[in-house]
């Protein structure tokens, strides 16, 4: 009994010290929690591009660098709020391109070009770099958003691509909008076609302008657009109308994956404009990719020596691209690339003319 009684106020003690131990480290454990949970959360962030070209602020009136500027903004927002919101990259890329493609100041939807039998055949694609899935649309002629086709190919077929009729049969059983030759002509497109017919040319994407002639004359600007979502996912989508006096049936790289179109969570998402036939010759958007994972190039350099490649080739155009840490850049060897993204951190940028 006595030892009991010698013993209890060490025992005593020792209970008080563990207390006071406890009590220390809780808010440690709490404060490292919060730390944790701060350097797991993700940036998010998009860009888009509206096509490239011989884009000069010479060329540009108030009134239509106006119009460029609410547009493209309007789209990047709209992707943005997708973001902000907790919704998917894959959602945010084809609701930016929707709004350009119903716009007539790009070459996508509404503002598609006709080819040299005076037709509209629109392109498009998106991708997921989280699985890799893809879908695609060529050749269509009566879908009035196509990128929402290419989505629907990749959410319900084992086909990365479908084209012509078949693409248009397909969508109609998911209730995709049509529209008749009506929605996409305009008279300006016609004359376009009418010159380049003229001098017996193709005409690429906000081509070479003539002295006499406005920017409002070459509004042929591919659309694209790539995100980076809070859960780190990165998505990637292109719809063109392609080129001016293209050949009936000519597939460009917009609809092409790794050409036009890529996004890989492990390295960036990427969506070109241009000459198309060399950005498949180079497979331009996975050789970004690839340069980042082999190389260990910066996303910055991947494009630059990309882009570098089409031209040592004789092709035109650019690129807008992110990578998993939501950096943006893009790289062009033309006069112009409407172009423009909105970070998570704040920053939002929209720029047209050649720096």
């Amino acid at each position: 009994m006595k030892a009991i009684k010698l013993f209890l106020p060490f025992l005593i003690l020792l209970v008080f010290i563990s207390c006071k131990k406890d009590q220390n480290a809780e808010p440690e454990t709490q404060n490292s929690k919060l730390e944790n949970s701060e350097s797991t959360e993700k940036h998010f962030a998009i860009v888009i591009h509206g096509g490239a070209g011989t884009i000069k602020k010479e060329n540009m009136t108030a009134e239509q660098e106006k119009a460029y500027t609410e547009k493209l903004q309007e789209a990047i927002n709209t992707g943005y709020a997708i973001l902000e919101n907790g919704g998917s990259s894959l959602e945010a890329v084809q609701k930016t391109i929707n709004i350009m493609e119903d716009s007539p100041l790009f070459n996508a939807g509404k503002g598609a070009v006709f080819n040299s039998n005076g037709k509209n055949e629109l392109d498009a694609s998106i991708m997921d770099g989280k699985s890799l899935n893809s879908g695609a649309v060529a050749g269509v002629q009566q879908i009035k958003n196509p990128i929402n086709a290419a989505r629907i190919v990749m959410d319900s077929t084992r086909h990365v691509m479908l084209s012509g009729k078949g693409a248009e049969d397909f969508a109609k059983q998911y209730g995709i909008t049509f529209v008749d030759d009506r929605y996409f002509f305009t008279e300006k497109r016609m004359q376009q076609l009418q010159k380049a017919q003229g001098k017996n040319k193709v005409q690429l994407d906000h081509a070479n302008i003539e002295n006499d002639e406005l920017v409002d004359d070459h509004k042929y600007g591919t659309v694209g657009a790539v995100a980076i979502d809070k859960n780190g996912n990165i998505a990637a989508a292109t719809s063109t109308g392609g080129m001016t006096n293209k050949k009936y049936g000519r597939i460009g790289d917009s609809p092409i994956i790794g050409a036009g179109t890529y996004a890989n969570n492990k390295t960036c998402g990427v969506s070109a404009t241009g000459t198309g036939e060399y950005f498949i010759r180079t497979v331009a958007a996975h050789e970004t990719s690839s340069l980042m994972l082999y190389k260990n190039l910066s996303l910055k350099a991947s494009l630059d020596n990309v882009v570098q490649q089409i031209g040592d080739l004789g092709g035109d155009g650019g690129m807008v691209a992110l990578d998993k840490d939501a950096n943006i850049a893009w790289s062009f060897n033309t006069e112009g690339m409407y172009r423009g993204y909105k970070k998570s951190n704040g920053e939002n940028v929209l720029k047209f003319y050649e720096e």
